[in-house]
């Protein structure tokens, strides 16, 4: 009997190998288009970092793009653009990546470039320096000039978990910026961008074959260097509640978050699905349960979300991670309110369950986003690629779709009934007047 869902398994072939110096490379090849995606994902992210050293994993992302070897400053931008490219990186909990999207008779430029930066990026003071002025300015901008700069994604972490790995700022501390070094900094590349620490995932209008022949050629070069033990950042489960407050001058109206933790998105992904869904379930859309309730009904708030994963994708992180509701509401309504409702409606899932149509709709949602990301030759690369860094199977970004159409209205339940208040951490944003709640 075929499993429900199983005819959204997306069938794009997938072929690995691996170079004497530890690069893992898959290739996803697809001729409908003629562009290809080139995407290299480094095991090192903002839970990498090691105390005194907050943000470098950010800083580091940026120093990556101040050229290499044999590519000059602002070159590898030039290059990719006079292709007809584009191209981009990121920091994120676990990993660092970079790409670019080009056309297909382009492959070996983007190749090229990659492998330069691999093998040796310009670490000079002047590149460092001039980094570490652009981050604080990003600093300043996206979070301290910024209403709800930091809320939830900065402040929360340091309620809910106990590690420095999990709490810390992976924005970075202006005093450990500042006090970073070349020496540093040349150590960081040494121990996480060894190849042996990346996955190296091209998709798109690309023979196989020929293909590995130029990644042979431009990558067999970078020298070997072993990889660094993955950092352990699961935690033991918390026993009792949290709760902070923290003070938003900023913002116009006050705010509450709330964090659970959940199940090991790695170790124990089935259970894991059944939350996605019902953070899915919880605050998605205009028929979801929060927004019924706390927006429509009670009008106890502006706005609210649910989401799995401290940036919002519940698929590329590692243990330890929560499904955490934020609610911004009215001066004149307390947070307890707020917090009452939302484990109200958690509890009605946990005792009464879910009905099939309610979950069929809400599945039908989560499996359309994740296609719709996957319909893009970039997107499904980027998808392969964190697949196969994370969880080790690149072939699992296709199948998530299948897996989530397959979870059962008993899987949402029991995750509901283990959202509970005697374990979760709240976070109240208050604004500067603070005003009167009752």
């Amino acid at each position: 009997m075929t499993s429900p869902g199983a005819d959204l398994t997306l069938r794009h072939p997938v072929e690995r190998f691996t170079l004497d110096n530890g690069l893992r490379v898959v290739l996803a090849p697809d001729t409908s288009v003629p562009v290809v995606a080139v995407s290299v994902f480094y095991d090192v992210g903002m839970r990498s970092e090691p105390e005194g050293r907050t943000g470098f994993a950010h800083l580091f992302e940026h120093v990556m793009f101040q050229g290499s070897a044999h590519v000059p400053k602002m070159e590898h931008a030039r290059l990719v653009q006079a292709a007809g490219g584009s191209f981009n990186g990121s920091t994120h909990q676990d990993y660092t990546n970079y790409f670019e999207a080009l056309p297909a008779e382009a492959l070996e430029r983007a190749l090229f470039l990659e492998a330069d930066r691999m093998a040796s990026p310009a670490i000079t003071e002047e590149n460092l320096r001039n980094q570490i002025d652009v981050v604080k300015e990003e600093i300043r901008v996206n979070v301290l000039n910024r209403p709800y700069g930091a809320f939830p994604w900065l402040q929360l972490p340091q309620i809910a978990f106990e590690s420095f790995a999990n709490t810390h700022d992976g924005y970075g501390s202006f005093v450990d910026l500042e006090s970073s070094t070349v020496d540093d900094a040349k150590d960081f590349f040494d121990r996480y961008y060894a190849p042996a620490n990346a996955v190296l995932c091209l998709g798109g209008d690309l023979d196989v074959a020929e293909t590995e022949r130029l990644v042979r050629r431009y990558f067999d070069a970078v020298p070997h260097r072993a990889a660094p033990p993955t950092p352990y950042t699961g935690e033991a489960s918390p026993t009792g509640p949290r709760h902070g407050v923290v003070v938003d001058a900023l913002a116009p109206a006050p705010a509450v978050a709330i964090a659970w933790r959940v199940p090991d998105p790695v170790a124990d992904l089935d259970t894991y699905l059944g939350t996605v869904l019902l953070s899915e379930l919880l605050s998605e859309g205009d028929a979801s349960r929060l927004e019924l309730r706390l927006v429509h009904r009670d009008h106890l708030a502006v706005a609210q979300s649910s989401y799995v994963g401290l940036f919002g994708d519940p698929f590329d992180v590692r243990d330890a991670t929560t499904l955490t509701t934020q609610v911004h509401h009215s001066a004149d309504v307390t947070p307890q309110r707020v917090l009452d409702a939302v484990h109200e409606e958690i509890d009605k899932v946990a005792q009464d369950g879910v009905g099939a149509a309610e979950l069929a709709r809400v599945q039908a949602r989560t499996s359309a986003q994740l296609l719709r990301g996957a319909d893009s030759v970039l997107g499904r690369t980027l998808g392969f690629a964190s697949a196969e860094l994370i969880h080790g199977r690149a072939e699992l970004a296709g199948e998530l779709a299948a897996r989530l159409a397959a979870v059962t209205p008993e899987a949402v339940q029991h995750a509901a009934r283990g959202l509970v208040p005697d374990t979760a951490a709240v976070l109240e944003l208050r604004t500067a007047d603070k005003g009167t709640t009752r």
